[in-house]
């Protein structure tokens, strides 16, 4: 029994070193017309995990190695823009400086936008680490709207700040108590500008499940989003069971 107890903990923790620690990429091609085509690549909830010192160290061209650093990895990828949808950074501001940097040495080569998500926020260092990013020339959007040329689309992005993760609104929301932004003004005139329209939302339940509030009701394109980390208990070959909201 003992023996049984210990290979099962010794095989669950195997498993959690190996998903806390291995990079999948996954691919997902979205027929829409457009002039000439787009690659995206999306980053969500590291929670300041590091893959690789300080996820960096770049090799000489064309980034060359074992493809265990994160951001050889999106280099590697040649998109045309990145997007990052909150968390990024743990609400301790673990590590905040090194993934300030990392974020940095993307927007060096790429295109990069960032909302925060709840750990933000929520974060003692929000501010500083907003100042920081945007200092080091980083897109944060705080329920803004960017319009931009990418490969002669233009693309707009509206990128929201909900601020609903603290633990007053956790509480309202399990009571059906909290009260939802209204984001119809920006919406109606985000929905009114020509071309690609992208949202950036940290919360993936925001679409359709908060009422007639729901994103879904508005005319754009693509909605990014985190949060849900693929489901929060996962088991191998079945996926995910549980997300939030």
């Amino acid at each position: 029994m003992y023996f049984l107890i210990s290979l099962g903990a010794i095989i669950t923790s195997a498993i959690l070193f190996c998903e806390n620690n291995n990079i999948v990429v996954s691919r997902v091609k979205i027929n829409k017309k457009v002039k000439n085509p787009i690659k995206i690549v999306q980053l969500s909830d590291l929670h300041s995990k590091e893959f690789g010192k300080d996820n960096k160290k770049l090799l000489n061209p064309p980034y060359a190695g074992r493809g265990k650093k994160l951001l050889n990895k999106v280099l590697n990828e040649n998109p045309d823009l990145i997007l990052l949808t909150g968390d990024i950074i743990d609400c301790t501001s673990i590590r905040h400086k090194e993934i300030i940097n990392f974020i940095s040495k993307m927007s060096e080569k790429i295109p990069t936008y960032y909302i925060p998500g709840n750990h933000e926020t929520r974060a003692e260092k929000y501010k500083e680490i907003i100042k920081k990013l945007r200092k080091n020339n980083v897109n944060v959007l705080l329920n803004e709207i960017r319009t931009i040329n990418i490969n002669g689309n233009k693309v707009n992005i509206l990128g929201l700040v909900e601020e609903q993760g603290s633990s007053e609104a956790y509480i309202k929301r399990a009571k059906g108590e909290f009260e939802y932004k209204d984001y119809s003004i920006i919406f109606n005139e985000f929905c009114k500008l020509p071309g690609i329209k992208i949202v950036l939302s940290h919360y993936p339940e925001n679409f359709k499940a908060i009422g007639d509030k729901s994103y879904y009701k508005y005319k754009f394109d693509l909605m990014f989003s985190g949060h849900a980390h693929g489901g929060q208990f996962r088991i191998p070959l079945i996926g995910g069971l549980y997300a939030p909201a």
